[in-house]
């Protein structure tokens, strides 16, 4: 049985340690960590005195710390001979820093001597602990029987001597042993340690060695995890996992288990269970050989932090054999672990993981073992990219499965992560990928939900607005609601329902396919303060609030809806080309809270406009200009004004094909545009209130003035001269007329220009919208965004992509 740091980090922790493995039949060798936090401090103090700083306060407190626990845990005689014994040791810990502090070094032999004391001192202490509890138990310095070779800081085990001598000293012990993690030392007697965690290898070396039923790892932890779960908080517990997957996480960084634990242990199937200290009753994760039923393709992601990748490239390793034993020999000869190797089919580079610490020593190894291809330009100097961590995917299921690279790089794309190198065995039990460290949560993230969180999410939808667009939203829901539930696992439940005249609600969801009949059959008039509060009302989960209407009524609310945790996916214009601090309000406030507030139907129906400014902003780039037709009839009847059609007919015609209001001048007046170029240039970060967007006119005041549509369009009609005039003027110079926006040095406008033929705005047809962005980045050629900005159905379409998006950042 091993405990960790926090097992025995206090008197309490202690006593439980001495309850737990005195209900454990047949235990034979307890092996402790030192008190959480010692080890480091133990470090640092001699690091100080290794400068020629004090290091008295530090040692004081530690003394403090262990003889307050001694005092918690002991009495009488027991608890005299333990004060003397940390007295003692202490003393020796003062001979052995003072000398450092004289010197003013501090070498690798001296620093595994300092931080031995940590785990002499806990292991002297529960050894005491135990008989104090009348248990047979002894202290065992592992120093005796542990031999390494003489590589400090992370000693390798004599195994052959080490066992025999764990076999011998325990033939002789009947006593429980408490035993000394982590240290050990050469066969001359220098102390050395086994690399931090080590003493979980301590604990499997001995149940190696003695041929134990199991080895049991104390911590303070249910189990390993399928991630890290500071960084993971969907991480949960794995049953039962295979050496050799057990051997991949913790090699690519599942603190969990010390890597080289699991290796002793192998050979002779005994099996490994870690559990937790604090949960002692809990099922823990047992390692063994079997292989055991996993309903997901992986077992578990972790991640190996603070590494570098070192690059070498050239035309010199084109086709030349030994190329890679002569590098990775260099790398050998030199001491230097290689935590990961890749290389492309090309043979034109080769790239390899290492500690940052080794980092400097690889370069100089490859320089002098390829100094003469360097110098001659068949090689490039090497290059090392320092912040990276190792994701590895792990688990036996993936042998065999097509798709898991797929779905673990798409996800990490798909989150906008770049992978600077990839590795994956042919033994198919891990994919790993390199990826920059303040990548990482994201990253482990990002796969975690592709893998573990895979089942059917759902949104519980509340509609407001069943017309045009709100009766086309409820069809394709309808009409995709199969597929998006078999194909995707995603589903959307109609909660709540509402028009102008009444509203509709079901908790458990409505057939959107007879939605729009219960809501005509419903008694309950339409009021917005009611269905908000009946939406709060069912406390749903993944609730999202849905406004298809144009009303300034339903705007006023959503402020409300987003303090009370609700999404909101909306096309209506209000809200964000109202007032600017309202707008501030909702945006700020969902972005703070992490509430989705999503609008990108509200510029330009289903096209990427919002979206894109934001990504482009949140990049770091810098948007200076943005011109665009926002209008789909005024797209429609400039695109088609070329001389056979007077402008009056044009918007006759408009009208007839319902790409303008009843009233056409509610379109021609451009404030449904305005409106789109001031949410526009708030996206941009411009704080522009609607009155500061500049508007031509295009009508003379004779068309607004006029008291019915009749009589606008016989005003229209006197006004066509006056525009085939500015058209002629135009096509005389092989121009076209478009109304367009124009957004920069922080103002918007709305005028009609001449375009001249290589213009993109020259490219449009019918009622399509267009959006050019010029940026820092994209500035010798702006970025274009073309397509239908108008109709029902892409409308719609946009809104249903919102939800959807809601589905999928909810879960």
């Amino acid at each position: 049985m091993k405990f960790g740091g926090t097992s025995v980090g206090s008197a309490g922790a202690i006593e439980k340690l001495i309850e737990i493995t005195s209900g454990r039949a047949g235990a034979r060798v307890v092996v402790v960590s030192a008190f959480s936090g010692v080890t480091d401090t133990l470090i640092e103090t001699a690091r100080a005195a290794g400068r020629g700083e004090t290091f008295e306060t530090a040692a004081a407190a530690l003394t403090g710390r262990h003889k307050e626990t001694a005092e918690a845990l002991l009495q009488g005689e027991t608890r005299l001979r333990a004060l003397l014994g940390i007295d003692a040791l202490f003393a020796e810990l003062r001979r052995a820093l003072d000398g450092i502090y004289i010197l003013k070094e501090l070498s690798p032999r001296s620093l595994d001597y300092i931080m031995s004391f940590g785990e002499r001192l806990s292991a002297s202490l529960i050894a005491e602990s135990f008989r104090m509890n009348g248990q047979d138990a002894e202290y065992l310095d592992t120093r005796l029987l542990l031999k390494t070779d003489k590589r400090h800081g992370g000693a390798k085990i004599l195994v052959e001597e080490s066992y025999q001598n764990i076999k011998n000293y325990i033939s002789g012990h009947k006593a429980l042993q408490i035993a000394t993690g982590f240290i050990a030392s050469t066969q001359e007697g220098a102390t050395t340690t086994l690399g931090r965690g080590g003493s979980d290898y301590t604990a499997a070396i001995f149940g190696a060695a003695l041929d134990a039923e199991r080895v049991e790892i104390w911590t303070d932890v249910d189990g390993i995890l399928t991630a890290d779960p500071k960084m993971v908080k969907n991480a949960f517990r794995i049953d039962e996992i295979t050496y050799s997957e057990a051997m991949e996480m913790s090699h690519f960084g599942a603190k969990v288990l010390y890597p080289p634990t699991v290796q002793p242990l192998l050979g002779k199937k005994i099996p490994v269970w870690i559990g937790n200290s604090l949960n002692p009753d809990g099922k823990g994760t047992l390692i063994s050989d079997k292989k055991t039923d996993n309903k997901w393709p992986v077992r578990g992601i972790s991640s190996l932090e603070n590494i570098t990748l070192v690059s070498v490239q050239g035309t010199g390793m084109v086709g030349v054999s030994g190329f890679s034993s002569r590098l990775f020999g260099a790398l050998a000869r030199r001491g230097i672990n290689v935590i990961m190797i890749t290389q492309a089919s090309s043979e034109h580079s080769i790239c390899f993981a290492v500690t940052p610490g080794d980092t400097a020593e690889a370069i100089a190894a490859i320089e002098e073992e390829f100094a003469l291809e360097i110098q001659s330009g068949l090689l490039e100097k090497p290059a090392a990219e320092q912040n990276l961590v190792i994701i590895a995917v792990v688990g036996e299921n993936m042998k065999n499965t097509p798709g898991i690279s797929g779905k673990v790089f798409y996800s990490l794309g798909r989150n906008g992560v770049n992978v600077a190198a990839i590795a994956q065995g042919s033994s198919e039990i891990n994919i790993s990928a390199v990826v920059a460290k303040q990548d990482e949560a994201k990253a482990l993230n990002a796969i975690h939900e592709a893998f573990f969180l895979s089942g059917t999410r759902s949104v519980n939808l509340f509609l407001v607005g069943c017309g045009l667009i709100g009766g086309t939203l409820l069809e394709q829901i309808s009409g995709q609601r199969e597929t998006l539930a078999g194909r995707y696992k995603i589903q959307i439940n109609i909660c709540g329902l509402a028009n102008s005249r009444g509203m509709v609600f079901d908790s458990n969801g409505l057939d959107p396919a007879r939605a729009k009949a219960l809501l005509a059959a419903s008694t309950a008039p339409f009021d917005i303060d009611g269905f908000v509060q009946q939406m709060k009302a069912f406390n749903l989960p993944n609730s999202c609030f849905c406004d298809c209407t144009a009303s300034e009524a339903v705007a006023a609310v959503y402020e409300t809806v987003l303090r009370s945790a609700i999404a909101i996916v909306t096309p209506n214009k209000k809200a964000n080309s109202g007032a600017l601090d309202y707008y501030k309000r909702l945006t700020e406030y969902s972005r703070d809270r992490g509430i989705p507030y999503l609008y990108e139907v509200t510029v330009c129906a289903g096209l990427p406009v919002i979206s894109t400014l934001r990504d482009l902003r949140l990049s770091g780039d810098n948007v200076l200009r943005i011109e665009a037709v926002l209008s789909g009839t005024l797209s429609f009847i400039f695109n088609n004004f070329d001389g056979e059609k007077s402008f009056s007919a044009l918007v006759r015609e408009a009208k007839s094909k319902g790409y303008t209001e009843p009233d056409p001048r509610d379109d021609l007046n451009a404030m449904d545009a305005a409106r789109k170029a001031l949410i526009l240039a708030r996206e941009c970060g411009l704080p522009l209130e609607f009155s500061q967007v500049s508007i031509e006119p295009i009508l003379p005041d004779a068309c607004f003035s006029a008291p019915d549509v009749d009589a606008f369009f016989t005003e229209l009609e006197k006004a066509d001269a006056g525009f085939e005039s500015l058209r002629a003027a135009a096509g005389a110079e092989g121009k076209r007329l478009r109304y367009i926006a124009v957004i920069e040095a922080g103002s918007a406008r709305i005028s009609l220009r001449a375009e001249p033929p290589e213009s993109p705005f020259r490219s449009l047809v019918d009622s399509d919208n267009i959006v050019v962005i010029t940026t820092e980045r994209y500035s010798s050629l702006p970025m274009v965004i073309k397509g239908p900005g108008a109709g029902a159905q892409v409308t719609a379409a946009g809104v249903f992509a919102d939800i959807v998006r809601i589905a999928r950042s909810l879960v």
